[in-house]
This record gives structure tokens, C-alpha cells and sequence, in this order.
């Protein structure tokens, strides 16, 4: 055994005696009740799953506290001081603000210890925390958006909350060849090329007979439910969004894709898909919700209404017409009158819809980062991009949301600008452009 110099015991003692101080100070709590009278903040300091309304343990509570903040601990690696006042200030918490923290106990002490960092001194632990059910709040769709441990669960064949019906599939989606996929995937997952999906010259969905054939040959039937993911989540979300519009009843996307799976250390294969037997028949006609995918002429029936969006899915400078985003689409503008519903940094990324960990962001924020563009839940919302990536990504999120009237413009701006007829706008501007 190696002798322990006094220099280092006394630094064991002082590091302790540190973190005793530090654990005494989140003795310190406030029911919701009083922490709303001082016009407080309730931060969840879990993972974004637990927040959105999968229960912890099978039977367990769901939901978040009202109105309650998602800062999980586990993002903390990802979010330098710079991001994390960012966060803070997005949602106008100052640091006079008081808050109130609920997770685990090691996960409300990294929180706090970055909050203090960050300047913010008024940090109480919530003591009734998850102990009322009536009053938690959750995604009215959550079990559309798995986390790797669920699945992996499923998969060992123990309970879980939200189980599939009957038959259940795991499925890759990526553009081309599966090279990733070879190298490495998740146990028994079958492998979808986008190709199967959408075709040239404008990367639009392949007909319905060629889809029906698509699911045949990968075993699905209106009845399976299919679990996809990618590399890139909007790949798997454009497979999703296609498949539901095709009427197979139960799509899940696993949130955070790839990425959520692999930062999870869960088992992983590798080599060519399994042998899939093919389904005799999908046992429903195709497409079974056609309502799901939008044409041109539809969504042009959407602009300068009140009770309906068209929603531009893409960055801010390809809605201002500073690019195309895409080296094959050439024009370069906004089909005028749409709305813009945000997306990322460019025509490849989704941070505007993201947590630091790539998993969905919170519906609250969304919801009201759609408001200031005048979208809204109760309208007929129909999201596009260029070629519909990022427009099913987003559809996925707002169907999990619970929001009813929503679908896809398949073709997008690619298929707009096309036709030199379709009203383009661009330049800078504001919400009321669009009414």
C-alpha cells in the first residue's frame, strides 16, 4: 500500500471538508409553492428523457414540474461558460433570479457548481419535487422519441414502459452505401439506404408503388413498429416521416441518434445487415395517411393564412437568399410569404432544435421560438427545406409535441424554385412578412 503524504491527506481533507460545505448548502429547499411567490425558476437537472415524460422505473412518475427548465447535468461537458450564460439569458434568468434544482443528488451539484461559476448565488434544492403527478407536465407524445436505454432494454426482452404492440424492428437510415453501419451498429438493427426512399431529379419521394415494395422487402406491415436511427437524425426522421405518410401506424426515432447510443456504451455489431424475410403484404393501403405529405400546389393553398403555416426549415441566411445552401440547387431566395421556423448554422445542422447532447430540445422552447413567427399549434403546418431532411426532423418533434395538423412539403424549395412563376422573396425580415 502506497504511504500518503501529509500534504496530500491534508488536501483529501480539505477537498472534503469543501464538498461537505457544498452538499450542506443544497440542504437548503423551497416547495414550488414559495419558490413561485419569489417568481423563481425550477431547473431538471436530468437527462432530457426523464424530462420529457419517460418515467424513471417502470410505473414510476412522468413529466417535469410546470414551467420547470431542462438543464441536465450531463450536458455540462458540452457547454462552455460562454453557452451556458447564453442559456441562461434565453431564458431570463439573471443573476438575482432564485432556482430551485431537482435530479439526483450528484447531478444537482455539477448544475449548481456551474451555476455558482457562472455568478448565480440563489440555488435551492426543490423539496417537492416529482412527489404531486397530477400537476407534472410532459410531451404529449414522448414515447415517439426512445433513449438508448429503453431500447436496449427491449431488446433484453425485460418490461418497459411504452412497449411496441406486436412486432418490432431496429433500423439504420443513411444516404448510400452503409459504411458507417458495417463498421459498427446497434444489435440487429436492418439497414435502410435513403435512396429506398426518395428519388431524382428532386429528391422527392419514390411513388407509392415503390414504397409498398420498400416495405415489403425490409418485413414492415402497417402494424410493426419501427424504431429508426442514424449518423445524422434527420436522415432516419425523413424515413420516418415517409413511412408514417405510407400508414405503418408506430415510427419512433431514437432521440440523439447514433451518437445518444454510442456516448451510452451500449453493445454494438458489426458486418451486413440480417437475413429480413419479406412481408407478404403491408395489410393496408398505401399511402395510409397522404394528408402526412404536401405538394406543390397544396402548400402554396398554406401561405398568408391565419389558421395555416408553411414553414421554412432552414437557416437564416438560405431564407434570406445569401445562399442556396446546396451546391445542386442553384436559386437562391424564400418562397414568399413562408414563415420561418428555424433550423441551424447551415443546410447540414439543426442546433436551433438541439440540446448539447443532439437530443430533441424542450417543446417549450420550440413552441416559442415558432410564436414569434406566428405558428401555432392549432394551425394546418406544413414544414419544408430544401429537399425534406430537416423538414421531417422537425415534423417528428412537432408530432411528439403533440401538435395534429402537421406535414411535409415534399419538394420544397428545390421543387419551388424550379419554376421561375413560384413568387421567391429575399432579404432580411420579420415575422410579419408572412401575413
Amino acid at each position: 500500500m502506497k504511504r500518503v503524504s501529509q500534504l496530500t491527506a491534508l488536501t483529501a481533507a480539505l477537498g472534503l471538508a469543501a464538498f461537505s460545505s457544498f452538499a450542506a448548502d443544497m440542504t437548503h429547499s423551497l416547495t414550488l409553492a414559495e419558490l413561485q411567490q419569489q417568481k423563481g425558476a425550477v431547473i431538471d437537472t436530468r437527462v432530457s428523457a426523464f424530462y420529457n415524460g419517460w418515467p424513471q422505473a417502470l410505473n414510476g412518475t412522468s413529466g417535469h414540474e410546470p414551467s420547470a427548465l431542462n438543464l441536465s447535468a450531463s450536458w455540462l461537458g458540452a457547454m462552455n461558460e460562454a453557452q451556458l450564460k447564453a442559456w441562461a439569458t434565453q431564458h431570463q434568468l439573471t443573476q438575482a433570479t432564485p432556482i430551485a434544482l431537482y435530479g439526483s443528488d450528484s447531478d444537482n451539484q455539477a448544475v449548481k457548481a456551474r451555476l455558482s461559476e457562472a455568478g448565480f448565488s440563489h440555488i435551492a434544492l426543490l423539496g417537492d419535487a416529482l412527489q404531486i403527478p397530477a400537476r407534472l407536465q410532459r410531451l404529449a407524445h414522448f414515447e415517439q422519441l426512445v433513449y438508448p436505454q429503453w431500447l436496449s432494454q427491449l431488446q433484453q426482452g425485460k418490461p418497459v414502459t411504452a412497449a411496441p404492440a406486436g412486432e418490432w424492428k431496429v433500423i439504420e437510415a443513411a444516404w448510400g452505401a452503409p459504411k458507417f453501419y458495417l463498421l459498427s451498429h446497434i444489435p440487429g438493427a436492418d439497414y435502410i439506404d435513403t435512396n429506398e426512399v426518395e428519388s431524382e431529379p428532386l429528391w422527392n419521394k419514390v411513388s407509392d408503388d415503390a414504397l409498398k415494395a420498400m416495405l415489403a422487402k425490409h418485413g414492415i406491415r402497417h402494424d410493426t413498429t419501427v424504431i429508426l436511427y442514424g449518423r445524422d437524425v434527420y436522415a432516419a426522421a425523413r424515413v420516418a416521416q415517409i413511412m408514417l405518410y405510407a400508414g405503418v401506424k408506430d415510427v419512433r426515432l431514437l432521440d440523439g441518434g447514433w451518437k445518444a447510443w454510442d456516448e451510452a456504451g451500449l453493445p454494438v455489431e458489426r458486418g451486413t445487415p440480417g437475413k429480413v424475410t419479406p412481408a407478404a403484404d403491408f395489410g393496408a393501403p398505401v399511402p395510409g395517411q397522404p394528408q402526412l405529405m404536401l405538394n406543390t400546389e397544396q402548400a402554396r393553398g398554406l401561405l398568408h393564412r391565419k389558421d395555416a403555416s408553411l414553414v421554412s426549415i432552414r437557416s437564416w441566411p438560405e431564407f434570406t437568399g445569401v445562399t442556396s445552401g446546396y451546391s445542386y440547387i442553384k436559386p437562391k431566395g424564400e418562397i414568399q410569404g413562408a414563415r420561418w421556423g428555424h433550423a441551424g448554422s447551415d443546410a447540414t445542422h439543426m442546433e436551433d432544435f438541439k440540446n448539447p447532447d443532439g437530443t430533441m430540445r424542450s417543446a417549450d422552447d420550440i413552441a416559442a421560438m415558432w410564436k414569434e413567427w406566428h405558428i401555432v399549434a392549432d394551425q394546418q403546418v406544413a414544414f419544408y427545406c430544401g429537399t425534406g431532411w430537416r423538414a421531417s426532423e422537425t415534423f417528428m418533434y412537432a408530432r411528439a409535441m403533440g401538435w395534429k395538423n402537421v406535414g411535409v412539403y415534399d419538394g420544397g424549395w428545390y421543387e419551388w424554385s424550379s419554376n421561375p412563376q413560384n413568387p421567391v422573396a429575399t432579404g432580411e425580415r420579420g415575422p410579419d412578412s408572412s401575413l
